[in-house]
């Protein structure tokens, strides 16, 4: 494994948006590969329009090639480089950890690399469960050493969104989340469109609606 060259950045970076009034909930988006924590921050309004919830876009720890913030260095699909990912993990473990609400109240979700590291914090070993997950054009991650535990989410609202014209992270991958998940018993809003590797408009009201559903109590 060739090494890999970057500037960590410690704590984690992160924008936040509070809530109108008392926060029901938290919705927290994490960005791809070289974006930064401003990258999914218009989503938060988008999907979540009366400002129910706090809002957050934390950034990722990882300055690398070829610019912008990073979760991970890439290490095929869907195979991210182990090194980078379990020393990253924790850090954004610790972040989720310490928001002001629990992980039970918190919709957890992003894009790309985001998602991937969604999946990894909802499914992975010893994590409390979220209100939901939006994985948005990402893949189930296989690391050695970070087995994931789908059942964990039987019950849960789960959304999973992937353009059918991504050349980056192929559109099967969204699918195969959407069987194993749907397996395992989570409730799965399986959304495919004619988009390449992008968060398609279409997407925004059935998101909203899965958001809003997983942070309201009866």
């Amino acid at each position: 494994m060739g090494e890999v060259t970057g500037t960590r950045v410690a704590p984690l970076v992160a924008l936040r948006r509070e809530s109108a009034d008392e926060a029901a909930g938290a919705l927290v988006l994490l960005h791809g590969r070289g974006a930064d924590e401003h990258d999914l921050f218009p989503l938060l309004d988008l999907l979540d329009p009366e400002r129910r919830l706090l809002g957050v876009t934390p950034g990722g720890p990882l300055h690398l090639p070829p610019g912008g913030r990073h979760w991970y260095a890439l290490g095929g699909i869907p195979t991210p480089d182990p090194a980078t990912f379990h020393d990253t993990a924790p850090r954004l473990e610790a972040f989720l950890d310490a928001l002001e609400l629990p992980l039970e109240k918190v919709v957890l979700g992003g894009f790309s690399q985001g998602a991937v590291m969604s999946w990894a914090m909802s499914l992975g070993p010893g994590r409390a469960r979220p209100a939901a997950v939006v994985a948005m054009s990402g893949f189930l991650p296989r690391v050695e050493g970070w087995p994931l535990s789908p059942e964990r989410l039987a019950g849960l609202p789960v959304g999973i969104v992937h353009g059918s014209l991504d050349p980056v992270i192929p559109a099967e991958f969204g699918r195969e989340a959407a069987e194993v998940l749907s397996a395992a018993g989570a409730d799965v809003l399986r959304l495919e469109t004619a988009v390449p590797h992008m968060v398609d408009p279409a997407w925004i009201e059935p998101l909203r609606e899965l958001v809003r559903k997983a942070t309201t109590t009866a």
